[in-house]
């Protein structure tokens, strides 16, 4: 069977899998298709636990809104189509929740805003990108975690906030959307750092919320917050990158009830793990190899022990944070890459501690524009071609390999059909 392969915004790859071999080929759930414009409206007009969006902004106060960086596919764009015109003439401020990302780029700030609105935005000064490390910050309390919340002040003197952002699986907070906008999106460094530790700990996983001590954490953090008066509105996209659900409202309501959706879209039964998984980071979450580990966390649920996991990530500006690159690099064998983690902490570590944790059970080979020098400094056996990884990994696994293929890893979650369980807190 031949099987096409996404590679960046609009290349691929077509590989040739024997029907003796293919497990399947996972995308994300197919769900009933719905209008999206209508879904936007009828979430802003019967919110959870608030007043109409037009009455939420029915104020001479400032109204700080947070939208997800160039790393997400929120549509947020479309959100701003329906409300622009309504707000733009009031008192309002635009804050990108970049978290500890880099800045967008010009092409990825009009993939946010729409051309339009972004140069509108520019030119009326009402746009800020967050800098986790320089921005002043206000420091609101602590989580019973002992997390302090210091956030940008630009929202913590806001009285009226509304964050816009997508739910989506996350592979050590369960779920992205609702307090992700705050914390990470908008919190300090130090903050983050803090609250990040956590994922170390095996219970931090994607669709996992009870129980998930990143996610608890976040959701404890929130009530730091309630001084300020928040409309929150949350998309569940499909595998098109389509809107399936929009929520809104109240921050917590809103983000729950996004989640039952999410789960239909991206949590996929598997009948079995197979010896060698494809995994693709797709456009625009293949941005850097930091961006691009969650298919590779999300492929290894799909992976036999001692089986090879392949990822294809185009990793367009590179590596991504430099303690993460230095930490995986510093070590030839991933136990002691573990190993030193357990002595030191940086925030980045995280993501190269889950990377490493499949070292020590399975093979990661990559398919990447990165050089290969710096793919085997981390651990990956280097390819850019996927035809030759595979040909490669079947080689080394023998005819009768079988084989998964994860055209959108970074969203799709694999469960065994007999373990499916409900993980909403």
């Amino acid at each position: 069977m031949k099987v096409t392969v996404p590679y960046g915004q609009s290349d691929s790859f077509h590989i040739d899998v024997a029907d003796n071999q293919l497990v399947g080929v996972f995308n994300p759930n197919k769900v009933k298709a719905v209008n999206g414009d209508d879904a936007i409206d009828s979430a802003l007009n019967h919110p959870f636990d608030n007043e109409s969006f037009d009455q939420f902004m029915d104020t001479d106060e400032q109204v700080v809104f947070i939208v997800n960086d160039g790393t997400r596919p929120t549509p947020t764009a479309k959100v701003l189509k329906h409300i622009y015109p309504k707000i733009k003439d009031k008192n309002i401020f635009f804050i990108v929740a970049t978290g500890v990302h880099r800045e967008p780029t010009d092409s990825e700030y009009r993939f946010i805003f729409g051309d339009d609105i972004y140069e509108d935005l520019v030119a009326k000064h009402r746009l800020h990108c967050h800098d986790s490390r320089h921005d002043p910050m206000a420091y609101l309390g602590d989580s019973s975690n002992g997390t302090k919340m210091y956030i940008n002040k630009i929202v913590a003197d806001a009285h009226k906030v509304v964050p816009i952002s997508s739910i989506e699986p996350h592979y050590f907070a369960g779920y992205t959307g609702g307090r992700k906008s705050f914390l990470p999106g908008v919190a300090s460094y130090e903050t983050i750092s803090e609250n990040h530790y956590l994922a170390l700990q095996d219970s931090a996983r994607a669709l996992k919320l009870k129980g998930n001590p990143v996610h608890e954490d976040m959701m404890d953090a929130m009530q730091v917050l309630n001084k300020i008066d928040i409309f929150a509105i949350e998309m569940v996209l499909d595998s098109h990158h389509d809107i399936y659900a929009v929520t809104a409202g109240d921050l917590s309501k809103s983000f729950y009830a996004g989640i039952d959706n999410a789960k239909e879209v991206y949590g996929v039964k598997i009948p079995q793990k197979a010896d060698i998984v494809i995994s693709v980071a797709p456009y625009p979450m293949d941005v850097d190899l930091y961006q691009s580990q969650k298919a590779l966390d999300n492929g290894k649920l799909a992976l036999n022990k001692g089986g090879i996991e392949i990822l294809v990530a185009k990793c367009r500006t590179g590596i991504g944070p430099k303690p993460f690159y230095d930490l995986l690099s510093s070590e030839k064998e991933p136990e002691q890459v573990l190993n030193k983690i357990k002595h030191s902490w940086k925030l980045g570590f995280h993501k190269a501690a889950k990377m490493a944790q499949i070292d020590t059970w399975a093979s990661t080979w990559a398919v990447t524009d990165l050089s290969d020098e710096q793919m085997k400094n981390v651990h990956f056996k280097p390819y850019h071609d996927l035809r030759l990884a595979f040909s490669d990994a079947v080689q080394q696994k023998g005819s009768n390999a079988s084989v998964i293929v994860l055209p959108a890893g970074s969203m799709t979650v694999p469960e065994l059909a007999s373990e499916v369980s409900d993980e909403k807190a």
